[in-house]
């Protein structure tokens, strides 16, 4: 009784010590953030000075200059073109990646952790090393400055980490519920998308979310493979360094607003995104 009474006390120290250190740790990660939000509405002079100028007047003229209401160039075909890319790309990986997790899960083929290593290995390449190869064969086939260029880029660059997490999460449906499927006459489509997608939803969710964060945030395929018509938003937010300086005013509100989507589907998709990475984590 003396040693259960001893003990009470260590763990709730522990247990205060481990909620200030998650505290300090979520402090630490969005003090940057909020940090960025304040100086994106001030002005150039104020966000230039050093040290910082916390007090300083608010004023949109950053967002009006992102926009341009005052005259400048309009971001709305960047952000089009990184949602068509995302989105579209997103929607490909996961049509391509959920027969091939089921056929190295469910139905596991020969030798499927030599595929999963495969897989796994083709991210271990430099970017770079691929960067000329596909940009000679973006020009030979006219898909330079093509928006579709970088949809099927895409969608190649996200395939493999997606069938990796895919894998692990359809492993965890029961295999008793697809024999009741077959049993019934369903055919391998029907049993995808009507039986297994469904069970599956979390991880689904969580890997749809990472490669649609990985599509919006590519920078080096679409600076060597656009030029003006397939811009997208990293690129047009690049366009606020230049010559003549650092606009960090424009910069942040530029990076907030084209972080708000990327936040805006991890918000919408959160619950099932803490359930897939879970699963995913505990397989």
């Amino acid at each position: 009784m003396t040693t259960i009474t001893s003990t009470a006390p260590r763990r709730r120290f522990q247990g205060a010590a481990l909620g200030m250190a998650a505290w300090l740790a979520g402090i630490v990660f969005v003090l940057p953030i909020l940090w960025m939000v304040l100086t994106s509405f001030h002005s150039e002079a104020d966000a230039a000075t050093n040290p910082p100028s916390v007090a300083a007047s608010l004023t949109l003229d950053s967002y009006r200059a992102f926009f341009g209401v005052d005259g400048g160039a309009s971001p709305w075909p960047a952000l089009i073109n990184s949602m068509t890319a995302s989105v579209v790309s997103t929607l490909l990986t996961l049509v391509l990646a959920l027969p091939a997790a089921y056929a190295l899960s469910i139905r596991p083929v020969k030798k499927w952790t030599d595929v999963m290593f495969f897989f796994l290995s083709t991210k271990m390449l430099p970017l770079v090393a691929g960067l000329l190869p596909i940009y000679l064969f973006a020009k030979n086939t006219g898909l330079l400055d093509n928006i579709w260029a970088l949809v099927i880029l895409y969608t190649a660059m996200n395939l493999p980490i997606a069938v990796w997490m895919m894998q692990s999460f359809l492993s965890e449906v029961p295999a008793a519920i697809i024999e009741a499927a077959q049993i019934d006459g369903a055919k391998l489509p029907t049993i995808l998308w009507r039986v297994v997608a469904p069970i599956a939803l979390p991880g689904i969710a969580a890997t749809s979310l990472i490669c649609f964060i990985f599509s919006w945030n590519e920078l080096l395929f679409a600076r060597v493979l656009t030029g003006v018509v397939a811009e997208t938003a990293p690129i047009f937010l690049t366009g606020f360094i230049t010559s003549q300086g650092l606009f960090l005013a424009k910069v942040c509100a530029a990076s907030l607003v084209i972080s708000l989507p990327v936040l805006a589907a991890g918000f919408a998709a959160q619950d099932k995104l803490v359930q897939g990475l879970s699963l995913g984590a505990v397989k």
